[in-house]
């Protein structure tokens, strides 16, 4: 892909008078007078458009409704490939707000985890979003872990995670009745959401500002144009060139992919490197009895080991009342497969060739036969949730029922 495309993408600047300092870093209010919703208040048809967003997530959805109200006059499409939005990743997740504490001090992860989870939850309040500030205990179980929490606790101090405490068993009790622990933080900003319905009211608040979404649109090619399209009345404003599996094509000035499990192949048709590849895991949870949910009441995490890329298995409340347990993290064969057995041989090839599996597995092998064993032996992962509600039973879990999509490492 030539040059000038890689330009565009990696920087949405420019664009009909627009951002030159680059995106800014927060959502303002829309200005200027109401748009029809497609077309972008401008005389070009909607076939093109200044800015396309591929990929209609909740990071893609997010993108476009800022774009599109900090700039009412640029024309905005967003391109998704399912009928509806937000189905994959956004819609197979556990619902977790996190609060910030994980990540590395003055880390842009750090930063905007904080900063977000408070936009969040402002914005759930604006928009009549259902959410449930519940709280989370990282606890720990064993003595030798109690060095990692306090670690983590003076992390997140440092990272400005609001409410903290290191607290003991008696505090826990209060905190989690069933839980047992030797010592715990309390994060009592951590929440839950269904991010899907985030997600459509950024869709919707995009769509009222005069954004266009097309469904249906699965992304197959990007190149520039090499000519103005026959009887077009825009010639080459629009100079890239967005193609569907249909035959369909879309017009634009500059290109932004927030294409989820598919990002580094988009990335890759884009002119721009595929790198870093994507390795597909699947998140498993169990589901706690109905009978049972009152063992626990808000999340529960046991303490990370900073040598694995996972966050270990952990108790999670959902906004429908129900209690998941997990996830383990298993290699899935499919990137949007969400059930064991889904399988793509494109995908699969895929791993094998390109990704960096081979180093993943060696750097995490034991932890990886530990997942595969809790994966297929109930028992295993009911011994470690154990730990920490001892009153839980086998009989009291119902098996993969509740399944989150692949991970993307």
């Amino acid at each position: 892909m030539v040059p000038a495309l890689r330009y565009l993408v990696g920087a949405c600047g420019r664009a009909r008078g627009g951002f030159a300092g680059g995106f800014p870093g927060a959502c303002g209010s829309a200005s200027g007078r109401p748009r029809p919703l497609c077309g972008g208040g401008r005389s070009a048809s909607t076939s093109s458009f200044d800015i396309v967003i591929v990929g209609g997530g909740i990071v893609g959805l997010a993108s476009a409704r800022a774009l599109i109200l900090r700039h009412p006059s640029l024309s905005i499409g967003v391109l998704e490939k399912e009928k509806d939005l937000a189905v994959h990743q956004t819609g197979h997740n556990s619902g977790v707000i996190h609060s910030g504490i994980y990540y590395k001090p003055e880390s842009l992860k750090a930063k905007l985890c904080v900063q977000g989870a408070a936009l969040l939850y402002e914005y759930c309040q604006q928009k009549g979003i259902s959410y449930k500030q519940c709280g989370k205990l990282i606890v720990a179980v064993e003595q030798e872990e109690i060095p990692r929490l306090q670690a983590l606790y003076e992390r997140g101090l440092q990272n400005g995670v609001q409410g903290l405490r290191l607290i003991q068993q008696e505090d826990i009790k209060k905190k989690e009745p069933y839980c047992r622990g030797l010592m715990a933080i309390d994060c009592p900003h951590t929440g839950i959401v269904d991010y899907r319905q985030v997600a459509l009211s950024f869709a919707q608040d995009f769509q009222e500002a005069g954004g266009s979404v097309l469904t249906n649109f699965e992304v197959k090619d990007i190149e520039m144009a090499k000519e103005s399209p026959s009887r077009s009345i825009d010639g080459m404003q629009y100079p890239i060139v967005i193609k569907n599996t249909k035959g369909e094509e879309i017009r634009c000035q500059y290109v932004v992919t927030c294409a989820g499990l598919y990002s580094d192949r988009i990335s890759e048709l884009s002119g721009c490197t595929p790198d870093p590849r994507i390795v597909p895991f699947r998140g498993d949870y169990l589901l706690l009895k109905p009978e049972k949910c009152y063992l626990v009441k808000g999340n529960i995490y046991p303490v990370p080991d900073s040598r694995f890329p996972f966050l270990g298995v952990h108790f999670t409340p959902r906004m429908d009342g129900s209690i998941w347990l997990g996830p383990n993290a298993v290699l899935a064969f499919k990137r949007e497969g969400y059930r064991p057995f889904d399988f793509s041989a494109t995908d699969v090839m895929d791993i094998i060739i390109n990704s960096g599996l081979i180093k993943l597995a060696s750097q995490n092998f034991s932890y990886g036969v530990t997942e595969m064993y809790k994966a297929c032996f109930l028992g295993a992962t009911v011994k470690y949730l154990q730990k920490f509600i001892p009153e839980i039973t086998v009989s009291d879990i119902l098996r993969q029922v509740a399944v989150r999509g692949p991970s993307l490492l």
